[in-house]
């Protein structure tokens, strides 16, 4: 059966937006989470964030975790980079040192860093308001080409795409948005050692208004696996008031349409671990088939506001080590709960 790795979308979404916005809420990013197979370091979070109305002041965030725990992060502004690239399309998004690149809709892309990032543990950084003057080197040239179809939030059920049409869940995910699973490969040097590398890779396209206030958590997933299976879904616990929140992903069995499918069990953050701890999900397609994929975290990198910060509730970017049918793979996971419901380390 052939595989439309376009999934029949429109490829002039993969071009970013080339006037400034000035529309309150406004975003456009292009987010990358990134794994190595061979378990040496885990990017849970690689980002581009343009924000109206100071858009062409855009932000990078650059997240790198090794297993020992020791942590490397960047989050700083910079001026935006133009976003025409050599093709004669809006196919460059990038600010300071960092820059993604769209060389072929659907098929190839390019992200590249050269610069530093802040160095810490997790537990320094799981602390409100981290702060820190040592520096790491840091730079990357990688290239990732798509493994599974796109899946765009709010298709694969009609109740997914009712609460993406209109309503808080909606506001929470920030306008348009898909995501890609896809294979990596190319070169990092940090601590000062040069590593090729192959791995993988979930790729984010999202631009709209996005509001985050009163947002009261998440849980996210995603993988492909050695035989070309992968999973994804992106569900919310129920809401303050207990009633059912958005909850929606899908399977892939290695070719052919993802399958829709939801999260029946889902590891809720509730601590800040940064590895070891049992994230095991079950998903059920609408037929009533149900797949558990087993999960330990690798390493996360945390988030914690203080209360002058943006409304957002303690976050847990992580790497995970899943398991599905004797299977075995690196893939994403990202976490989020109200305050009362998270322990920070001590």
């Amino acid at each position: 059966m052939k595989t439309d790795l376009a999934g029949g979308m429109d490829p002039d979404f993969e071009f970013v937006l080339i006037e400034k916005q000035t529309t309150p809420g406004m975003q456009e990013g292009i987010n990358w989470w990134l794994w190595d197979d061979a378990g040496v370091f885990g990017m849970p979070r690689l980002a581009v964030e343009a924000y109206a109305p100071d858009w062409d002041n855009q932000q990078a965030l650059i997240n790198l975790i090794e297993p020992s725990g020791r942590l490397l992060r960047n989050w700083e502004f910079g001026p935006a980079h133009k976003v025409i690239g050599p093709d004669g399309k809006a196919s460059h998004f990038g600010c300071g040192g960092l820059g993604f690149d769209c060389m072929e809709p659907f098929e190839s892309y390019r992200v590249r860093f050269l610069g530093a990032a802040y160095e810490g543990s997790f537990e320094e950084m799981a602390r409100p308001g981290f702060a820190t003057t040592k520096l790491a080197g840091l730079s990357f040239d990688i290239e990732a080409q798509p493994a599974v179809p796109p899946w765009k939030q709010g298709t694969m059920s009609p109740d997914a795409g009712a609460r993406m049409a209109a309503g808080t869940e909606a506001d929470f995910m920030g306008g348009n948005r898909y995501e890609q699973l896809c294979r990596v490969k190319g070169r990092i040097n940090f601590d000062g050692q040069d590593r090729a590398f192959t791995g993988g890779a979930l790729r984010v396209r999202r631009a709209g208004v996005r509001k985050i206030e009163g947002f009261w958590g998440h849980c996210w997933q995603s993988a492909v696996f050695p035989s070309g299976k992968a999973f994804g879904y992106i569900a919310y616990p129920p809401r303050p008031d207990g009633q059912p929140s958005y909850n929606e992903g899908y399977i892939y069995l290695g070719e052919g349409q993802l399958i829709p499918a939801r999260v029946v069990q889902a590891p809720w953050l509730t601590a800040m671990r940064f590895s070891g701890e049992d994230v095991s999900m079950v998903l059920e397609t609408f037929d009533g088939t149900q797949h558990r994929i087993g999960g330990e975290s690798f390493g996360g990198m945390p988030t914690v506001s203080t209360r002058e910060m943006a409304p957002l509730p303690p976050l847990l970017q992580s790497i995970v080590h899943y398991e599905w049918d004797g299977e075995t793979a690196y893939g994403m996971m990202e976490r989020s709960n109200l305050p009362e419901r998270v322990s920070l380390p001590e």
